[in-house]
């Protein structure tokens, strides 16, 4: 029907991903750099948008932080990262670091963020994101860097945080989206698509397509950048099925709606009828009028309302989607449903290449036509129209990890946090998806009730991927630590966590506040909450605090334990074993920090206490200046440690103990009696304090820490 694609006039030159291999090390160098910038003017040009200062401040949904944390997010993560990587010996402003650091995780519809922030200025955060845009391109310029790049390249922590940029392009989008359309206001550099058909009956029928079956085996093969979760593969025998021609426009949704599809309840799923209910909802989200007078909708765009284009795709989330699917499957007695992964996959080889190999995209995708949803018949790809591009699909897949799935060490938060079969995958790409977004390899996943420019197509189908809650953690180093902190005991040592919280209460004089830092999976924070009215959880590990707060719902977390060659035990941890009561867990909070970037506390604790932290720190005695002000007079500071100081963890001239001085040995209890002198006592002398690890049924750790007790002056 289009012959021709023209590109809107206004729309920035199309990027392409880096290939990870091709050329030489200057010329990547180069690559690098441009990419780098291209993608820092684009982000900011999408701010262009807002045009009142309230856009900034004021969250456009409950459920996540307001603009402003998103405009200094991206560039505070590059720094964070860099130095989680030793590619940055300081910050440059560590409040902002510290405040703009982690993001909303919309775990549910009801799950609302009413923390209070004092959010800096939207000129700070101009002048805070130059300056780091001029410390990464310093870091371009001068780090090593040899082909191909892979995981431990510098240069991938570069591309990290370009990619991660160009993600908070797209869900920043959604997010001015959803202000109020009086905040923003378009720009001829945001160009809508004026295609369009005003009559619903216009818009062409949706008709299925026959699909030959195929053994698909999913998993990265390509030269570019991917996230964790794309790499290992998965193997699907699928079998013949047929796919809708277009994705659902919105006159097609509207018949479902016309059927009275949202108020029948026999249409949704239980998660499903909970996220309409609480919400009231009767017409997809970004419809703006009453579904009542269809003559009169309109559909807001990113910064402004048009008369509804019937023949775009509707933009739902996953669970209406399914709803339609259901009503769809009743009217044609046929297994109408979402596709899965694999039945996508076998659909994307009707379109030839991938984005790095493209002379025009072949769909609406990659900001190369414009800067909204366009009609569902405009780009034909093979047999279909929008395998990709124009919106996201949702598939029916949750994601999981492929066969060989291994967490990047410098963002262990950004893939397992979903494994929980309850984030359903979209595939395909939308309008404003570019970088890796727009990639075959692609796999991206949100809570089936999230919005995003994401819309769907359905199958006729029998097959079904199961969806697996809570699986065995296979994570060895959270594996290991759930293991030390919850499992037996061995060789006739006492549980750690216990030692030392026993020993605390024989010292401690108030019992109001506790903070237990570096609490990994959360033992002693748990065996603390028998003592104190409130006890606060904090590890730099994101997995760490999902496993804690797992815990802490009453859910049991199974994991594996090597026992011999590719044997493994297995094994559950549960709070009702160690006899820990709701009462106790209701007392602590677990949170995500960085124990060298302490936010300062509102309130000062009775007792802090940093089991085997301080050799694992890039900077410790940074932290110990830090932790002092947070302790009340009185109060105790514990701190135990093996002190097996490592260049890994931190760089010896940071080092506490452990060298030699002039000549002179330096153990890390001097240098702590030295360090914490001026504001704390030390109640006793060092205490020896065992631990055992199990590694397998043969090889255990058997350690011996340094325990020291301090009081605040």
């Amino acid at each position: 029907m289009h012959p021709q694609h023209s590109r809107a006039v206004g729309l920035p030159e199309a990027t392409k991903t880096l290939l990870l291999s091709h050329g030489t090390a200057e010329e990547k160098r180069q690559e690098i750099r441009e990419y780098f910038i291209q993608t820092w003017e684009l982000y900011e040009s999408l701010f262009d948008c807002l045009s009142d200062e309230r856009a900034y401040y004021n969250k456009a949904i409950s459920l996540r932080h307001p603009l402003i944390f998103y405009f200094g997010h991206t560039a505070t993560f590059f720094i964070n990262k860099l130095m989680a990587a030793g590619q940055l010996p300081q910050r440059i402003d560590s409040q902002i670091e510290s405040m703009l650091a982690i993001g909303v995780d919309e775990m549910s519809w009801d799950d609302l963020d009413d923390q209070n922030y004092n959010w800096p200025s939207v000129a700070n955060l101009r002048e805070y994101r130059h300056r780091v845009r001029e410390e990464v391109l310093g870091i371009i310029d001068t780090m090593p860097l040899t082909l191909p790049v892979d995981w431990n390249s510098p240069a991938w922590v570069i591309l990290m945080g370009i990619e991660h940029e160009r993600i908070h392009l797209e869900t920043s989008s959604v997010l001015i989206r959803q202000l109020p359309v009086e905040w923003v206001t378009p720009q001829p550099h945001w160009p809508a698509c004026q295609e369009a058909r005003a009559d619903r009956k216009t818009v062409p029928e949706n008709e299925m397509v026959a699909v030959k079956g195929d053994i698909v085996t999913l998993g990265k093969q390509d030269d570019t950048y991917g996230w964790d979760n794309e790499y290992g593969t998965s193997e699907h025998n699928i079998q013949a099925f047929s796919a809708s021609k277009m994705l659902v426009s919105n006159a097609e949704f509207y018949t479902f709606m016309l059927a009275g599809g949202y108020r029948d309840t026999q249409w949704w799923d239980d998660e499903g009828a909970g996220w309409r209910d609480f919400t009231q909802a009767e017409m997809p989200t970004f419809w703006v009028g009453s579904p009542r007078e269809p003559e009169q909708l309109k559909l807001r765009l990113m910064t402004e309302e048009i008369p509804m284009p019937w023949d775009w795709p509707a933009e739902v989330n996953q669970l209406e989607a399914a709803a339609f699917c259901r009503w769809k499957a009743a009217q044609t007695g046929e297994s109408v449903q979402l596709p899965t992964e694999a039945e996508w996959m076998i659909l994307r080889e009707q379109v030839q290449g991938d984005q790095p190999d493209w002379d025009r995209a072949p769909g609406n995708i990659n900001l190369e036509y414009w800067a909204s949803s366009c009609p569902v018949d405009h780009f034909a790809q093979g047999d279909f129209y929008d395998v990709i591009g124009n919106v996201w699909q949702w598939s029916s897949t949750p994601i999981g990890g492929y066969n060989g799935f291994r967490v990047h060490p410098l963002y262990d938060d950004f893939s397992t946090p979903t494994f929980d079969g309850k984030h359903s995958m979209i595939k395909g790409g939308s309008w404003i998806s570019t970088g890796n977004e727009a990639l075959k390899s692609a796999r991206y996943a949100f809570r089936r009730h999230f919005f995003q420019h994401a819309g769907f197509r359905y199958v006729v189908s029998s097959h079904q991927d199961v969806q697996t809650v809570n699986p065995y953690e296979t994570d060895g180093l959270v594996a290991q630590y759930l293991d030390f902190q919850y499992g037996p005991r061995h060789f006739d040592v006492p549980n750690y966590a216990t030692q030392l919280v026993d020993i605390a209460v024989k010292h401690v004089s108030g019992r109001s506040r506790a903070l237990d830092i570096g609490c990994a999976t959360g033992r002693a924070s748990f065996e603390l909450a028998r003592h104190f009215d409130t006890v606060v959880g904090m590890d730099y590990s994101a997995r760490f605090i999902d496993v804690a707060l797992a815990l802490a719902r009453g859910e049991a977390c199974r994991y594996v334990i090597p026992e011999e060659g590719e044997l493994v035990d297995y094994c559950q941890a549960a709070l009702s074993e160690a006899e820990i009561s709701a009462e106790q867990t209701e007392r602590v909070t677990f949170v995500q920090g960085d124990a060298c970037n302490l936010k300062p506390q509102a309130e000062l604790y009775d007792l802090v206490l940093a089991a085997n932290l301080l050799d694992r720190l890039r900077e410790p005695a940074s932290f110990l200046k830090d932790i002092a002000p947070m302790i009340r007079s009185g109060g105790l500071l514990m701190l135990s440690s093996p002190y097996t100081w490592m260049e890994e963890y931190t760089p010896k001239q940071n080092w506490l103990g452990g060298f030699r001085e002039n000549g002179e040995a330096v153990t890390t209890h001097q240098a702590l009696r030295r360090l914490l002198a001026s504001e704390f006592e030390e109640v006793q002398g060092p205490q020896d304090v065992p631990f055992v690890i199990r590694e397998t049924a043969r090889k255990f750790q058997h350690t011996v820490a340094e325990l020291t007790i301090w009081r605040k002056r």
